[in-house]
This record gives C-alpha cells, structure tokens and sequence, in this order.
C-alpha cells in the first residue's frame, strides 16, 4: 500500500486530452496522484489552465510546458510534509478550461415578440437562429459559473446564455422599426445589434460569442396565410381574365376536379337542350317534320370611303353620311376621295360617287 502510494507520488506529468465535444472544464484529480514539487504542467494549445489553492484563484496558465517548482508557485507536496503522515495541510487543484468554440448552438423565441409595423400594424414575430461560444476570461470563468464542478459542460451555461439572448433579441426586434416584409433582408444587421447587446452582460461570466446568427423571423401561421393571399391576388391581377382562365382550362381538362364539374354541367345542359329541341321538331307520329328553307345570304357590308382634306385622311364614311355631307356643301365635285378597291385617290366627279352630287339640289332663290 505504501508503495503503490509512492508510486503515485512520482508521476509528475499533468495535462488533459479531452474526447468530448462539450465539456468546458475538467478538474485534474488528486485523489490518487497528489501535486507535487516539481511536476510538469501541459497546456495544449485551445486550453487553459487555472491554479486553485486553498480555495482560491492562485494563477491563470496560458499554453506552453511549465514546471511546478519555485515558491512563487502555491504548490506544497506531501513529500515535503513528511511530519504530517503524509498529508500536506495545503490543497491543491488544478482546473483545465477549453478555450476553443462550441458551434452551433441554438436559440429561440418560446414565446412571440409584439412588434409594431409600419404597413400592418401590431404583429407578433417569432426568431431563432444559432450562436457560437467560448471562454474570453478563464479566472472570471471559474469564479463567476464553473465554481468546485469537477466537469462543467456547455450544457449548464448555454440556457443561461439563451435567457439572454432572447431578452435582447425580443427588445432590439421590438425596437429596430423595420418593416416586417424587410426583415429577411436586415437579418445581418440585426444579428450584429443583438449580439452587441449581449456581449457586455455573458462577459460578466467570462464568456464571448465569436459568432451569433438570426436564421429566420417569422409571422404567426395566421397571418402568414392571409400574407400568401395578398400576394396571390397581386400575382392574378385582373380577377376576372383570372376566373375566365380558369374556366376555359377546366373545360379543356374535363377529367379532373373543377374542370369535370363544369364539363359535365355544360354536357348535361346541352343534352338537355338538344333532347327539348328535339321534341319539339318531332311531329306527333315521331316523324321529322321537312327540313325548313334555307336562310337568306347576309346583305353585303356597306362601302366606306375617305376624304382627303388639306393634307389629311377623315373618315370612313357611308354613302348616307357623304348624302348629308353634299348637302351641307361640305363634300363637292372637287373633293377627294378613296374606297377600298379604287385605283388611287380620285375626284368626287371621277368615283362611283358622281351620281351623289345629282342628288343634290340647287340653291334655293334668293339664297
């Protein structure tokens, strides 16, 4: 037994070399290995070590290989105290504290932020996003959050850490004044705020974040719906051209949905239409009455002519307007005019509308 304690004794290296991915402190165990006069201390770089004796904060130790063995150093070994059986009367502890990231930590509104906007109104917004974090202040550390815990993990500070984001984040979202629709645009900037907010309350705990992301800001499902349905409406424009498109597409696909509804309707009434006229072509006896004379051939469209008049083209006229216009004096033999099919412009008394001015008559006596 004394030997094994010997044994013990003489092992004078001291480091950590961690395989986890969130323990932040780890306290180097003397229950079996006491400190003793001249040990090595190694500290890897992404590490710091921190020297408690007596219960107190003694020194901070940045990476590099140190030897455990001036005065200045509060480290009293039991090999110096054999008088005391031995146990030295001086504790000892020797904490090793990660100093690298941990990332992606995440953060979330449990609750909405009441915001006013500028087009909306009052709105509720939701947040959430990651963070990174990682020691700035070793000894504060250790003071401050880690305490005599033998192994401390990310665990127990990030909720700490969290509470505080979300108090600045709700008060930084509430009071940025930026248009809700704008947000998704703005989230750098007011990632920025928020975390320059927090950076003066978690370095009281000797802590930093390198790193602070808003990944989305978010409308309660409600009104997200009625947002959609705004947009859908300026994507439709005319709601009429909208409903008409639809209908014709509808009809053009009769198999499926909507457009079978509307086709079997339509087929339904033109069955019953063609079923209505049928019986009432049908003579008493079920016989085809004869087939009824053909319609007559549509009058052909009346000819339309231009007048040309100082250097521009009026019309088209018809043949009563021109009427009226010969009698006002306001069409003569002189006039201008063209038709479709007509070789060029010509002369009223050269065109088709010579007979016109015949029509016209005289001026009365005394005129």
């Amino acid at each position: 037994m004394v030997f094994d304690f010997l044994k013990g004794e003489f092992i004078d290296v001291i480091s950590w070399l961690d395989d986890t991915r969130d323990t932040m402190v780890w306290r180097f165990e003397r229950s079996g290995n006491a400190i003793k006069y001249g040990a090595k201390l190694t500290v890897r770089e992404g590490q710091a070590a921190v020297f408690i004796h007596e219960g107190q904060l003694a020194d901070v130790f940045s990476p590099g290989l140190y030897m455990l063995e001036t005065n200045n150093l509060p480290i009293l070994t039991t090999l110096q105290n054999w008088d005391h059986g031995f146990n030295s009367p001086f504790k000892s502890e020797i904490y090793f504290i990660n100093m690298t990231r941990f990332n992606d930590l995440k953060w979330g509104t449990k609750n909405p932020i009441m915001a006013r906007d500028p087009e909306f109104g009052p709105v509720r917004l939701r947040a959430f996003g990651t963070y990174s974090m990682r020691v700035g202040d070793p000894g504060k550390f250790m003071t401050e959050i880690v305490g005599t815990d033998g192994e401390f993990t990310a665990d127990e500070i990030s909720f700490q850490i969290r509470n505080v984001i979300l108090q600045e984040a709700s008060r930084v979202l509430a009071s940025a004044g930026i248009p809700v629709l704008d947000m998704a645009a703005n989230t750098a900037d007011l990632g920025k705020i928020i975390s320059a907010a927090i950076g003066p309350k978690i370095a009281e705990y000797g802590i930093t974040l390198p790193e602070f992301y808003i990944e989305n800001i978010s409308l309660p499902e409600e009104v997200e719906k009625a947002m959609d349905k705004r947009t859908s409406m300026g994507i439709v424009g005319d709601l009429n051209k909208y409903m008409q498109f639809n209908a014709a597409e509808g009809m053009a696909q009769p198999g499926s949905g909507i457009g079978a509804m509307m086709g079997a309707g339509m087929a339904a009434g033109m069955g019953a239409g063609m079923g209505a006229g049928m019986a009432q072509n049908l003579g008493p006896w079920g016989a085809a009455p004869p087939a009824p004379p053909p319609a007559p051939p549509a009058p052909p469209a009346a000819k339309l002519w231009h007048i040309a008049v100082n250097g521009e083209t009026t019309g088209p006229f018809d043949v009563a307007t021109l009427a009226v216009m010969a009698a006002k004096g306001q069409l003569t033999a002189a006039s201008h005019v063209w038709s479709a099919g007509q070789d060029g412009w010509k002369t009223v008394s050269d065109s088709a509308l010579a007979g016109l001015l015949d029509a016209v008559p005289p001026p009365p006596p005394g005129a």
